[in-house]
């Protein structure tokens, strides 16, 4: 079976326009959770969120194309390019056709959809966009990609809600070690944060209205953000022949469902993914030195994420920091994986474990160490990411350090 690496890493997040600038966020501990700007924002009971703020679309795009975008195949475009750049790619001919995309989003085109509905509905139009369809489908943004970089392998598109990013990376891992690809972009993008986008959320109940607070005693629910992440993977053999520097290893995937509750969180099936990424990874719970929670700050969810690790880590766990950088950046929903894999690569590349911010107080059900409020310096040489999404859906990624 074939390794896979990670070669390019690009993003554009509530923390930051691309990953220097989001590491140095995380290091610092600096939130990106503020007031919400979307329109009708006096109607919303819930009036915070993580926005991108500050990113002009046609700095990026000329004005023709910007018809066929959502911001959230923008988000995914603006994060490829990062990637490919710094992988250094250059994919044409028999390379094109050995290439591929997957990415993950749980809404797709919900900026579109409710925008369009505000035409119809609220002002009485008869007709809309010709490209509507285009823009709001959920492969728009693979489709994107795939035309802007000429990528002619694999292409589709993930949608398990909170668990999309995790799992997309885990297929296209999956496609490469099978030998169906060369190179891979992967990871997820989402863009939510409009009017319906929160008003839907708003129905759980499960939102914060002051901030995030993740395993924190006080903890009252998550906080919605934007953005997204993607990743250039490749087979070690591809990489090391175009002499590319190598940023991490994906050493393993695990992924299970529930079969249970709709929205509540299941012990078993968090435990079992995250069994077998380790399994797949061939480590045991003791290599782990990082993990990157799902954290959603929610009752519920940091409690029953805290028995899973608990089981799988064993006594480990009472030594093993575990972090939610939602506490910053927000939960992205399907893209919320692929940006919290960032802070596995700055575990391994930098030595810094990015904290969970707003800790106020010690639970006792949840890990006995969230990297309180302020990021900390260690040796990592493996990391895992959790997701486990509505639906009972769990896809859990490991990450090794390349010397």
């Amino acid at each position: 079976m074939k390794r896979v690496v990670i070669t390019g890493a690009g993003t554009l997040n509530p923390l930051g326009a691309d990953v220097a600038a989001t590491f140095a966020a995380m290091r610092e501990g600096r939130g990106a959770i503020g007031p919400l700007t979307c329109a009708d924002v006096d109607r919303l009971s819930v009036q915070i969120g993580a926005e991108i703020r500050g990113f002009d679309p046609e700095a990026h795009f000329p004005r023709t194309r910007l018809p066929l975008l959502d911001r959230f195949t923008q988000i995914a475009l603006v994060s490829a390019r990062q990637a490919v750049a710094q992988a250094g790619l250059e994919l044409a001919g028999e390379a094109a056709l050995r290439a591929g995309v997957v990415m993950g989003t749980a809404g797709g085109g919900n900026t579109t959809v409710d925008d369009n509905y505000r035409t119809v509905y609220e002002q009485g139009k008869n007709r809309v966009h010709p490209f509507v369809v285009p823009r709001l489908m959920h492969n728009a943004a693979a489709s994107h990609i795939s035309m802007e970089f000429g990528l002619k392998g694999p292409a589709f598109t993930v949608s398990t809600a909170c668990a999309s990013s995790n799992h997309a990376m885990g297929q296209a891992l999956a496609l490469l070690r099978s030998g169906m690809a060369d190179v891979m972009l992967s990871g997820g993008s989402e863009a939510m944060l409009c009017f319906g986008g929160i008003k839907a959320w708003e129905g759980l109940r499960v939102m914060a209205r002051d901030t995030c607070r993740p395993f924190s005693a006080d903890r009252a629910g998550m906080v919605q953000g934007e953005g997204g992440a993607v990743f250039v993977f490749e087979t070690l053999e591809h990489a090391q022949a175009r002499g590319a520097a190598i940023l991490a290893e994906v050493a393993g995937f695990g992924m299970s469902a529930d079969a249970g509750d709709i929205v509540m969180p299941d012990l078993d099936g968090p435990v079992r993914a995250m069994r077998a990424a380790l399994s797949d990874a061939r480590v045991a719970p003791e290599d782990i030195g990082y993990v990157n929670a799902h954290g959603t700050g929610t009752l519920a969810n940091d409690r029953v994420e805290s028995q899973a690790l608990r089981v799988v880590m064993g006594a480990h766990l009472d030594r093993l920091p575990v972090s939610s950088t939602k506490s910053m950046h927000g939960h992205l929903i399907g893209g919320t994986s692929a940006v919290e894999l960032l802070a596995c690569l700055m575990a391994l590349q930098q030595g810094v474990i990015a904290p969970t911010i707003n800790h106020q107080a010690h639970d006792p059900d949840c890990v006995p160490d969230p990297v309180a409020n302020t990021a900390r310096a260690a040796k990592v040489d493996v990391a895992m990411s959790n997701a486990f999404a509505f639906g009972g859906l769990n896809a859990v990624l490991v990450l090794r350090r390349t010397p």
